[in-house]
């Protein structure tokens, strides 16, 4: 069934975000005795927000100082604010959903202000997007939470049931799931098994979604 309308997440679906994060982490954690590699980092952390990473990073043994949080998000927006890429298919993805009249919103656990430096690059993008993009932070239900996935689709006035999720983490494919939301998970850089336990439908590319949603036979 075509949904009514798409909730995409915004870190590594449509903006190419995680590589800037991960290496500012990679060298914070190390600085602070935690030695992680780019896919342990990814399977403890990816779709989290900062201040768990925070918590579960000190539990790990990583001696991080009190201010940590707010001094990293200010070191990452900086690096982020230097050049943030669209991930691959994002425009074609939103002309196929603007031409078959479906609405879509964007649901992060990223704050507002992060999705305005990363996206705010891409006028376009952003111009569609305006009005719809929502913050599990800001909101108070970060993913897995489902509220911030209910929120979504009920400022779009649309039931759980006729909304498909794109996420790219387990976190993120997990609220959907409780939402009773449909959700494909974005697995461009590895097997997606960890997306695909949740529930999720595994897709390759943004450039799967038409398919998989009904638009192309």
């Amino acid at each position: 069934m075509t949904p009514k309308a798409i909730l995409f997440d915004c870190d590594g679906v449509l903006v190419d975000s995680e590589a800037t994060a991960f290496d500012l982490l990679a060298e914070d954690l190390a600085a602070h005795g935690l030695h992680l590699t780019r896919a342990e980092m990814e399977q403890k952390f990816l779709g989290g927000t900062i201040g768990g990473l925070f918590t579960a990073a000190r539990g790990l043994g990583a001696d991080l100082p009190d201010n940590w949080v707010d001094d990293f998000y200010a070191r990452m927006y900086a690096r982020l604010a230097q050049g943030t890429a669209l991930i691959d298919g994002v425009v074609d993805v939103l002309d196929t959903l603007d031409s078959a009249g479906i609405t879509y919103a964007v649901g992060s656990n990223g704050s507002d202000q992060k999705m305005q430096i990363t996206l705010g690059q891409h006028p376009d993008v952003m111009a569609r997007l305006r009005g719809h993009l929502y913050s599990g932070q800001a909101l108070g239900c970060p993913k897995p939470d489902p509220g911030l996935w209910l929120h979504a689709a009920r400022a779009l006035g649309v039931e759980p049931a006729d909304c498909v999720v794109i996420d790219d983490s387990p976190t993120g494919c997990t609220g959907a799931a409780r939402a009773g939301m449909r959700c494909l998970g974005l697995a461009e850089h590895d097997d997606g098994a960890r997306l695909a336990a949740t529930g999720a439908e595994v897709i390759r590319s943004l450039r799967d979604i038409p398919a998989k949603i009904g638009l192309i036979t």
